[in-house]
């Protein structure tokens, strides 16, 4: 499917957008199920609020109206959305009133392992280290250069998925997931007011957790904290929740609370 900017068919981009320049912008990665964008909601809320916390002129409404049209036309795939700030001059100082520019993509349905849900994952010890900035903590910049020098530290298919830890040594994310911990019914993840992607599909577990009556926690995780964890799994917005079965020399069985929230995760997607 053609790519769409500003609404149009097209498959050019200035070489003056900011996006390019500085990755100055935001992007949402979006599963499209017979037509329709999965968690559009969360996903509008996120890129709202990246909007408001980086002063990007945008049209949400009109955004989400391009987004129905343009998931209308996948059926079914996985719809990236770029927001830039659009062109500007050389130089780091931004127009405060220049509109983003909207960029959609539309690729094909996710195509992962089953046995990543069924059986579970073996995790990476990334080496590569997230940065500590409160400004842009929790947003899904387009700034991911961490997140690519982390993801190439491994090529066997052994590793699904890397856990990255901060610059002090904290547990607070996969390379493209959210992490989650199980311990005695409490279900644990770490806290994003310093560096990492708060994901929609994260925002969802935890608003599902809390309607079940399950007690939940948003802390600091030390990597001694993942050997006393009774279950483990990530989560995105695309496949859902995999199990994480290991992690160097830890090991953890899939239990009971990750396949109730795997199975809430799927139902979603496939809604």
């Amino acid at each position: 499917m053609d790519s769409w900017v500003d609404g149009q068919p097209a498959d050019t981009l200035s070489l003056k957008d900011r996006g390019l320049a500085y990755g100055d912008g935001l992007f949402e990665t979006i599963a499209v199920h017979d037509g329709q964008p999965v968690l559009l909601d969360r996903h509008m809320t996120r890129l709202a609020d990246g909007c408001s916390r980086l002063a990007i002129v945008a049209d949400i409404e009109l955004i989400r109206h391009e987004l129905l049209s343009y998931a209308a036309a996948m059926d079914e795939g996985v719809l990236k959305l770029i927001l830039t700030r659009g062109d500007g001059l050389r130089g780091y100082a931004p127009d405060p009133a220049a509109p983003g520019r909207r960029i959609l993509q539309g690729n094909p349905p996710a195509a992962y392992p089953a046995a990543h849900a069924e059986h579970g994952i073996r995790l990476f010890p990334c080496n590569t280290r997230l940065s500590r900035q409160p400004l842009l903590a929790g947003l899904k910049h387009l700034n991911r250069l961490e997140q690519v020098l982390a993801r190439a530290e491994w090529q066997d298919s052994e590793h699904a998925e890397g856990l990255m830890l901060d610059q002090a040594g904290r547990v607070i994310e996969g390379v493209f997931s959210n992490v989650f911990l199980v311990r005695d019914g409490v279900l644990i993840t770490p806290d994003l007011k310093r560096c990492g992607v708060a994901g929609v599909m994260r925002a969802e577990i935890l608003f599902q957790a809390e309607s079940l009556a399950i007690p939940t926690q948003t802390v600091d995780i030390g990597l001694e904290q993942l050997q006393w964890a009774d279950e483990v799994f990530v989560c995105n917005s695309v496949y859902g929740v995999w199990p994480v079965r290991a992690y160097a020399a830890l090991s953890w069985p899939v239990g009971p609370l990750t396949r109730k929230l795997q199975a809430i995760a799927r139902a979603l997607l496939d809604a």
